[in-house]
């Protein structure tokens, strides 16, 4: 606690002197860019990764970023998504998972939750479409591997359960809102995202380098090692390609 009250002295004595301005701008409303869906894990800091000004990001943060399907339940997240869409006008979305992930660990141990940890057992079944997906697909994968797939494969479930909301479905039929999933991994600081042209996790960087060859159709370049092994990328392939056409032809 002491750190922390030293903290906040600093905080006022260099930080906020040296950025008054901005406060006193900051303190007249916000007008975020981006709104961010990162887990609780206080490992992850998306000010700090993205290295974003304050008031840039509008963040929401709970074990496992999870955001249950539109309905599903009561909690803050529907409110803050809602609220991020038409008060704040934001039309950008990323959803943040991230490596050694305690809340997919628990979601592959479920049943060893119900006891010691109730709430937290009734939390993560929120993403039970993530756990069944791991345990029908990946039966031959264990220990980190699995974990890293389940981390992987859960952010593109919370992309899904986000285009359950009204407001977010009427912004993309508008293509008005773009939604990004994004693994941020700890131990090299690297950010990964999905490509869902290629249907692979690549350097979010490397999607916006286009080489174009005469009146050829643009290739996306993807530098350096694509994240995740082959097998994952051609069930995600298959997955997102259904998916995609289920949106095309569903009723707006």
């Amino acid at each position: 606690m002491r750190k922390l009250i030293k903290g906040l002295r600093d905080f006022q004595t260099s930080y906020f002197s040296q950025h008054q301005e901005l406060f006193e701008q900051l303190a007249h409303g916000q007008k975020p860019r981006v709104l961010f869906i990162a887990c609780s894990d206080s490992r992850v800091d998306p000010n700090l990764i993205t290295q974003a000004q304050v008031g840039e990001l509008f963040v929401v943060r709970n074990a496992g970023n999870i955001i249950p399907p539109y309905g599903a339940a009561n909690g803050g997240e529907g409110a803050a998504i809602e609220y991020a869409i038409h008060a704040l006008g934001i039309e950008q979305i990323i959803v943040c998972g991230h490596s050694h992930c305690g809340a997919m660990k628990g979601l592959l141990k479920l049943n060893e939750l119900e006891e010691e940890m109730p709430l937290v057992c009734d939390w993560l079944k929120h993403a039970e479409a993530t756990r069944r997906l791991i345990k029908e697909n990946y039966s031959d994968r264990q220990g980190e591997e699995l974990l890293e797939l389940a981390i992987a494969e859960n952010v593109l479930t919370q992309i899904e359960n986000l285009r359950t909301y009204p407001v977010v479905r009427s912004k993309l039929y508008q293509d008005k809102l773009s939604l990004h999933a994004w693994i941020y991994h700890i131990e090299t600081g690297e950010v990964f995202a999905y490509d869902p042209v290629h249907h692979a996790y690549v350097p979010p960087q490397s999607q916006f380098t286009v080489y174009m060859e005469d009146d050829a159709t643009p290739e996306v370049h993807f530098p350096g090692a694509r994240w995740l092994p082959p097998e994952q990328s051609e069930r995600i392939y298959r997955g997102s390609a259904a998916r995609e056409v289920d949106r095309r032809f569903s009723l707006p």
